[in-house]
Order: C-alpha cells, then structure tokens, then sequence
C-alpha cells in the first residue's frame, strides 16, 4: 500500500495520476496549502522539507518501506516499479528525460510565477503579470512544437506527458485565449480523456 500526501496544486496531481495510471493501490491524504494544514508535527515527520507530494510505500525496493518526495521522483519511483511509461529503447528514454525536465525545470516555474504573483506576491504587479504569462506561453510552446508531428511527447505516452498535464491544465484558460498553441490543446484532450487522469484530477482536489 502507498500512502499518497498531497494537495490541490500541479506537483501534487502529478503524484496522483501516476499512481493511479500505474495501477498502484495508494490512500490519498489532502492538505490545504493556503490553510497551512501540512505546516503540522505529523506531517513534518514524514517529509521534514514541509512540502508535497510525499509517498510513503510500504512495499518499497527490497520489500522495505520507503518515503519519497519530489513529484518527479515519484513519477519515475512509480515506473521503474511497474515497468510502466517508460520505454525500453536507451534512445527514447533519453527522450522522455528531456521533456520530463522540459515540464519540471522550464514550465512548472513558469506557471508558479503566475501564482506568486497572483496571490503571494506583497506587492501584485500588472507588468510582471504579463512578463510571467508570456514567459509560461512561450515555453508551453516548446512543447506545442514538439507535438505537432506526434501524439505525446516523447511519442509515446511516458511519465513525461503526465508530468507536463496538470500544469497545462491549470493554465489551460490561458493557453486557449492565446489561440496559437493547437497541438498542445489536443494533446492535452487526449490526456483529459484518460480515466486514469480524470480519477487522479479529482483525487488531489
């Protein structure tokens, strides 16, 4: 059994639809970020950096428990495990690292900046709002590109693609007022098409 700790935000719905699409049996814990409910003794002895998503697998390597976190780190945890999302082929698993990374390094903190500045920042700014909107548009772009002669990233259907789509979705409003982004826009129905990913959306609510 996973015990899966997460909450209403991309990282965490990356950990959800992973397991669920994995076909791993897991109990979903929710935290409220902006009520601070993670910020408790409990939670800080199972992931003592305070964030999400955390996993803790019962039946971890070697049939010992393990806890991890990071949500890329589960995502990958979670295929080498099942020998699922992963291709076999050296070349095309380099593949799917390059746009695992694509969607970690360059699109998640492109979005978070809208958040910050949305609803962190002290002193909420117009101006960096449209630079941070841009900024998310241009990289989701890369990927836009990348899908134009294929169905999921890396071709396949991989850990990559599951760890770009929560955050298309919670920037999909913008991606579809830009109206240049089309083939992210389909491939993104087709990963909201998936029942793996609709039960896993709704799980991290």
């Amino acid at each position: 059994m996973i015990d899966l700790y997460t909450a209403n935000s991309s990282n965490g719905r990356r950990a959800a639809i992973i397991l669920e699409e994995c076909g791993l049996t897991h109990r979903v814990h929710k935290y409220a970020l902006l009520k601070d409910e993670h910020k408790n003794p409990e939670f800080a002895a199972i992931a003592p950096a305070g964030s999400i998503p955390v996993i803790v697998d019962s039946d971890g390597p070697g049939g010992m428990p393990i806890t991890l976190a990071q949500s890329c780190a589960i995502l990958l945890y979670a295929s080498e495990k099942t020998g699922k999302f992963m291709p076999r082929n050296f070349a095309s698993r380099a593949l799917v690292w390059q746009w695992l990374m694509q969607a970690a390094t360059d699109v998640s903190p492109a979005s978070a900046n809208i958040f910050y500045n949305v609803v962190l920042m002290p002193d909420k700014s117009e101006a960096n709002g449209k630079f941070f909107q841009e900024r998310a548009l241009k990289v989701f772009g890369d990927c836009n590109r990348q899908l134009a002669d294929r169905d999921y990233l890396a071709g396949e259907l991989s850990v990559a693609d599951f760890a770009l789509y929560p955050v298309y979705a919670v920037r999909k409003k913008i991606i579809d007022e830009a109206g240049t982004l089309a083939h992210l826009t389909r491939w993104g129905e087709r990963m909201a098409a998936r029942p793996g990913v609709q039960k896993a959306m709704q799980a991290a609510l």
